[in-house]
């Protein structure tokens, strides 16, 4: 269960940081808010996030399955993802009831 856990911890914290890229400095700039030059450096920023939210899932649904949680349990897990905070404060209650 430890190595599911330190899984699960990484992928929230990265898919998180990578989340809040994705709102507070991709999009401002993509929508025109910020210099669209900087657009073409920031670039990889949503595709970075395309591949690793899957991956955030897939941690999530075997470490919620290895700790035998109901599905709507997991699916609040998974859906955690989709916000910029929500997978960090996840990980955060994770890590303090299995810890």
């Amino acid at each position: 269960m430890k190595n599911e856990i330190l899984r699960f911890r990484v992928m929230a914290i990265v898919s998180g940081v990578m989340s809040l890229l994705l709102w507070f400095v991709y999009m401002p700039v993509k929508l025109g808010w910020v210099a669209s030059s900087a657009l073409s450096h920031i670039i990889w920023i949503p595709m970075v996030h395309g591949y690793l939210y899957p991956v955030y899932v897939l941690t999530a649904i075997q470490f919620a399955m290895k700790a035998k949680w109901p599905l709507m349990k997991m699916l609040g897990l998974i859906l955690a993802g989709t916000l910029p905070v929500a997978s960090i404060a996840a990980e955060r209650r994770v890590v303090r009831s299995y810890s």
